[in-house]
């Protein structure tokens, strides 16, 4: 079976259409021709794994609603930012499964929002499970790109995560499978030394992203002590700038793929040139851009909704 490129990865599931992270938007974006799934993970007090965008959840759950949890609001400092809000490491997984899922952009997305409330938070052994089971509903192989989320912080305080996430993802596959990315890249090398197989993707900030010369990719590429990744995640700016198809070329002769967060079919979201007239929430021109990103020979994308990343690879016609 060819496989198409570029890989279409459900971000946060089809977490355009429900709320993100849910069992609901994971199935859905396999259903809608999704390549692969992105979860986010975090852990509980108890060192679960936990899918949530950041640890910080009160914009993604009901916590806040829960009158025995008004005492966990805190205030904290995590990479260098202070939150305030109500975050996983504060409660046991017995405590987060009482939370219902809710959606983080309801202004822009009032139709994944009529589903607030329908569904529990999940773990990473439910993910895993629900892609399995996907790939038997589907007949095609569905691939986990698993986001670590503050390495460094979860270890600080006693979770290291790097053994956890290997835990469950060598259990689960012996490496056609995954994909494993991070902000840090030394987490990567440390999951990696734990023996899952698969590949490893360092993301990276627009500014960082914007600076990488030939030698700098090579250097990512070949890295020291285990650290070496097989390629970058970059924001799609980096991309729809006019240096873009060069980054990208010299990515590929450095030996390393490239991946682009996130298309989204929003005016919110879209390039100005990409803009309709409607408002923020309204679609503007989310083919063009669609279109432009892939023409980069880009090998991955992260899409809200991943039924229109496929249209649009389809309407490219790009396979190998």
């Amino acid at each position: 079976m060819s496989t198409p490129r570029p890989l279409v990865i459900g971000h946060r599931g089809a977490c355009g259409y429900r709320p993100e992270h849910t069992r609901a938007a994971y199935e859905l974006a396999i259903d809608l021709g999704a390549d692969a799934i992105e979860p986010d993970i975090v852990a509980s007090r108890d060192g679960v794994l936990v899918l949530r965008h950041e640890n910080e959840i009160s914009g993604t759950t009901d916590v806040a609603r829960h009158p025995e949890f008004a005492d966990r609001r805190v205030t904290k400092t995590i990479d260098g930012g202070t939150l305030t809000g109500w975050f996983t490491e504060d409660f046991t997984w017995a405590e987060l499964s009482t939370l219902r899922a809710r959606e983080r952009l309801p202004d822009l997305r009032p139709g994944a929002a009529a589903f607030d409330g329908a569904e529990p938070i999940l773990r990473l052994s439910d993910l895993l499970d629900i892609l399995d089971a996907g790939a038997e509903r589907s007949g095609r192989p569905i691939s986990i790109v698993a986001e670590v989320k503050h390495p460094s912080y979860f270890a600080s305080i006693g979770i290291p995560l790097d053994r956890r996430v290997a835990e469950e993802l060598r259990a689960w596959d012996d490496g056609d499978r995954i994909i494993v990315e991070c902000f840090e890249q030394s987490l990567l090398g440390q999951v990696r030394e734990r023996g899952v197989g698969g590949r490893y993707v360092y993301l990276l900030e627009a500014p960082d992203a914007s600076r990488l010369t030939t030698e700098a990719l090579i250097a990512l590429g070949s890295g020291v002590d285990g650290s070496g990744v097989d390629g970058v995640s970059v924001d799609k700016a980096v991309l729809l700038d006019a240096g873009g198809p060069a980054l990208v070329e010299r990515a590929h002769d450095a030996g390393l793929s490239v991946f682009t967060w996130t298309l989204r079919p929003e005016n919110a979201f879209l390039a100005t040139r990409h803009r309709g007239a409607g408002s923020p929430a309204e679609r503007g021109d989310w083919r063009a851009e669609f279109a432009e990103l892939l023409a980069t020979g880009v090998d991955g994308v992260f899409a809200d909704h991943p039924d229109l990343a496929a249209d649009a690879r389809a309407a490219v016609g790009r396979e190998t």
